[in-house]
């Protein structure tokens, strides 16, 4: 019985996952948490996630883990023709297959587009890659650090002029590299379901992080300025950031001139609102840094929540600068179901993160926890048509890897 819920919306589609470390694996775990049939397919000594540690659980990777729960799991030895073999025949029933190696290797392997196309007509073929498969840079390797500093990213994140540039926390390319695929995949699918015929989805993480840009590319074409990092406020809009207060940080959404003036209602400073420096939005972008200093110098006088409880009862946008486990016990993130134990078989109990979209009628799932190292190629290869004994040999040879059965 394969992992792929009758529920979702996805329900139905069979995924090939032969990618590694996050933008493929975030691909095929939006489409196993929306119901797709995801096998991913790592090389005998695993995904490379598997060994970014610590942290683990009782051995395993959490990387790993939180990468690739709804999957199922086969390893083959890809240097062997037999390995080579199988995964062909996988492909030749697969609905999609993602995969993020570098530039040539699936050709080499005979399993590139034009074969595969001509094998399945129905497929879709998802890459995700550092660059994208065409232009100057189509044979250069990727990785988030990279996308994030040649998009531009960099450059307009961190705490202001002069300062060193500041990567964001999370790998911003990858995820959202991951997220696009999935996108892609999901939008060629409908089409396929549609003509029957599949086609090529081709991103990258260069791309992805610069769909990141939107407001400050919008500044730079109207302007042919580049904008530079403003710490945490925006672009466009002021005021629209942290602020220091007596024990920590608030952020405040006060950007338009009604919540402007409701902003200064709270903080008792109505008399700001006469200042010429901060009459209108454009007003308070050219004086921000004044702006910022008179305001962290109010706010500085009241802790967060006591500050928090004033902006809620004003109906003014606010909310506090959470650290990742207070984010995890956030009562809203725990009612959005955002926050999901599993049970693995080797680590036990281990909590991941939900799903972001809810459907109404075929809600996403979060079933089962990641895959031990082949822990599916028997299940895998028999669903495909081998016998037993056929893939007892290509395991005793070394060509499959699989646990040995309890």
């Amino acid at each position: 019985m394969t992992q792929g819920s009758e529920a979702g919306p996805l329900a139905g589609m069979k995924v090939v996952e032969l990618a590694h470390i996050m933008a493929g694996p975030v691909c095929g775990l939006m489409l196993a948490d929306m119901g797709a049939d995801v096998i991913k397919v790592e090389k005998p000594d695993g995904d490379d996630s598997r060994r970014f540690v610590p942290p683990s659980i009782q051995g395993e990777s959490a990387a790993y883990m939180m990468m690739n729960r709804n999957k199922r799991g086969i390893a083959l030895n890809l240097k062997q023709p037999d390995a080579v073999a199988a995964l062909r025949r996988l492909l030749e029933e697969a609905d999609v297959v993602i995969e993020n190696y570098r530039m040539g290797t699936m050709e080499r392997l005979g399993l590139g587009y034009d074969e595969l196309r001509a094998l399945n007509p129905r497929l879709i073929y998802c890459e995700i890659s550092g660059f994208g498969r065409t232009g100057p840079y189509a044979q250069r390797g990727g990785f988030d650090l990279i996308a994030q500093g040649m998009s531009g990213l960099m450059s307009i994140t961190g705490e202001g002029p002069g300062r060193p540039p500041v990567k964001p926390g999370a790998p911003i390319s990858d995820i959202t590299a991951g997220i696009i695929a999935a996108m892609g995949v999901s939008a060629a699918y409908a089409r396929m379901l549609q003509t029957g015929e599949g086609q090529k989805v081709d991103t990258s993480l260069f791309e992805a992080a610069i769909t990141q840009t939107y407001w400050q590319s919008a500044i730079a074409f109207a302007t042919g300025v580049a904008p530079g990092p403003l710490g945490s406020a925006h672009p466009l809009n002021a005021p629209y950031q942290s602020f220091r207060t007596a024990d920590g940080w608030i952020n405040v959404g006060a950007a338009n001139q009604r919540n402007w003036l409701r902003f200064l209602e709270v903080i008792g400073a109505p008399e700001l609102g006469e200042d010429p420096r901060f009459a209108n939005n454009h007003d308070r972008m050219q004086h921000l840094p004044e702006l910022e200093t008179i305001l962290n110098e109010k706010l500085a006088t009241a802790t967060t929540e006591t500050w928090l409880d004033r902006m809620e009862q004003a109906g003014l946008p606010a909310g506090p600068v959470l650290d990742i486990l207070e984010m995890q016990a956030d009562p809203q993130a725990l009612a959005r179901d955002m926050i999901v134990e599993l049970e693995h078989p080797e680590a036990g109990p281990v909590k991941t993160l939900g799903h972001p979209v809810k459907f109404s009628a075929t809600p996403a799932s979060i079933r089962s926890a990641a895959p031990v190292l082949g822990q599916h190629s028997r299940e895998v290869l028999s669903e495909a048509g081998y016998d037993m004994a056929d893939i007892d040999a290509m395991i005793a040879a070394g060509a499959v890897i699989a646990p040995r059965p309890s």
